[in-house]
C-alpha cells in the first residue's frame, strides 16, 4: 500500500469545512461592503459593482486552493489545540487565496481572449462588461487587502501574510509575462522543455500550491526559512505536474467537464504536448505544426490534435503521469520532515488522475 492510499489521520471537523467555507463566501462580501469607506455614497454605483464582480468571479470553482490552506492548519495544529478563531481565520485566508485566483483567472481570460469559464460567459465578454473587466481585476486584488487589514492586522503574521501575497502576485505576473511573449520562433526552437518549466513555476505552481500551505504554516508561527524551501520544493513539483494535466486536458479533455474549451493550440502556447511533438517529430510532421500551430481555426486545431494522436502523446502523458506521481512522493517522503506529510498527500490525491 502506498502512502497515497493510505486513509488519512480522521478528523471529523474537516467534513464540515466545505459547508462552512462556503457559507462564508457571501458574509465575508457583505462584510466588505459594510467597510466605511465603501459608505460614501458618491461611490456607492462602484461599490455595488465590486459585489457584482465577486459574486460572478469568485465562485464557481472546485475552491482546493481555498480548502487547502484549513486543510493545511489541520494537519499542523492537532485538533485538540485549534481554535475557533484560527479556524475563522484560516476560512477568511482561504477565501483571499480564491479571490486572487479569480482576479489572475479574469486577466488571463482577456490576455488569451477566452470565452467561457467555470461553465459560463467570461466576464470580460459580458456585452455590459468588455475591457472594463481590466479595472475589475484591480479592484478585486485590491480587496483582498481590505480583508486582511480588517481580519488580521493585530496578528503576530500579519505582515508575513501581507508581503506573502504581494511576492505571489508578483511572481505570478512574472509567469503570466513569460507565457504571453514566448512566441515559436522560425522553427519552434523556443518551445523547449525549459522554458517551459520556467512558465509553469511561477504563472501556477506559487499561487496554486506554494500560497495556501505558506498560509497555514506562518498562522501555525513556522517561519523558518529551510522549512518553507523544503515545502516549496514539494509543492512546486506539485504545481508543475498540475499544469501538465491541465496542457492535457486542455487538447484532450471534455469540455463540458472542464467547464471550458481548450485554445491552447490556437493562441500558439508553449504547452507540454507541443514541446513533447516537437521531440519526436520528422520533418514532414514539422511542416504540420508550422503550417496550423498558431492558427485560430478548428480545421488548423484538429490537424495538430491529430499529430498528437500519431505521436502517442496520451500515452506519453500516461507514462509522465505516473513517473511524476512518484517523484512527488519521494520529495514528500525526503523533505517533509518538519511538516506532516498528510499535508501533501491531500494535494496528491486531489490532483492524482483528475479529469477537470
Amino acid at each position: 500500500m502506498s502512502d497515497l492510499d493510505r486513509p488519512a489521520k480522521c478528523m471529523k471537523p474537516m467534513e464540515n469545512d466545505v459547508e462552512r467555507f462556503d457559507k462564508a463566501f457571501p458574509e465575508l462580501v457583505n462584510d466588505l461592503m459594510k467597510e466605511s469607506d465603501f459608505q460614501d455614497l458618491k461611490i456607492r454605483e462602484a461599490v455595488i459593482r465590486v459585489k457584482e464582480v465577486l459574486e460572478y468571479n469568485v465562485p464557481g470553482g472546485k475552491r482546493n486552493r481555498g480548502l487547502s490552506v484549513i486543510g493545511s492548519l489541520r494537519h499542523i495544529i492537532s485538533e485538540d489545540k485549534i481554535t475557533e478563531e484560527q479556524i475563522n481565520i484560516a476560512m477568511l485566508l482561504g477565501w483571499c487565496v480564491e479571490w486572487f485566483q479569480a482576479f489572475f483567472l479574469m486577466a488571463d481570460d482577456i490576455m488569451d481572449q477566452s470565452l467561457m469559464r467555470r461553465g459560463k460567459t467570461c466576464w470580460y465578454k459580458k456585452p455590459e462588461v468588455g475591457y472594463k473587466a481590466i479595472n475589475d481585476c484591480i479592484m478585486i486584488e485590491q480587496t483582498v487587502f481590505i480583508l486582511l487589514k480588517k481580519h488580521i492586522r493585530h496578528q503576530s503574521y500579519y505582515i508575513d501574510i501581507v508581503e506573502l501575497f504581494h511576492e505571489i502576485a508578483y511572481l505570478t505576473s512574472l509567469g503570466q509575462s513569460l507565457d504571453l511573449t514566448t512566441t515559436p520562433g522560425k522553427n519552434f526552437e523556443n518551445f523547449t522543455l525549459d522554458r517551459y518549466k520556467v512558465i509553469v513555476k511561477y504563472k501556477t505552481a506559487f499561487y496554486s500550491f506554494y500560497l495556501p500551505v505558506a498560509l497555514a504554516m506562518y498562522m501555525a508561527g513556522i517561519t523558518d526559512k529551510e522549512t518553507h524551501e523544503n515545502a516549496k520544493a514539494i509543492l512546486l513539483e506539485m504545481g508543475e505536474f498540475f499544469q501538465v494535466q491541465d496542457d492535457f486536458l486542455d487538447a484532450f479533455g471534455d469540455p463540458i467537464v472542464m467547464g471550458k474549451v481548450g485554445t491552447d493550440i490556437e493562441e500558439n502556447k508553449c504547452t507540454w504536448l507541443v514541446v513533447k511533438a516537437l521531440e519526436r517529430i520528422n520533418s514532414q510532421q514539422m511542416d504540420i505544426i508550422k503550417e496550423n500551430y498558431g492558427i485560430n481555426s478548428v480545421q488548423a486545431s484538429s490537424k495538430i490534435k491529430d499529430l498528437y494522436h500519431t505521436l502517442n502523446l496520451k500515452q506519453v502523458f500516461h507514462e509522465y503521469e505516473e513517473q511524476s506521481y512518484q517523484r512527488i512522493l519521494d520529495l514528500i517522503s525526503k523533505k517533509s520532515s518538519q511538516l506532516p506529510k498528510a499535508i501533501f498527500l491531500e494535494f496528491v490525491k486531489k490532483i492524482y488522475k483528475r479529469n477537470k
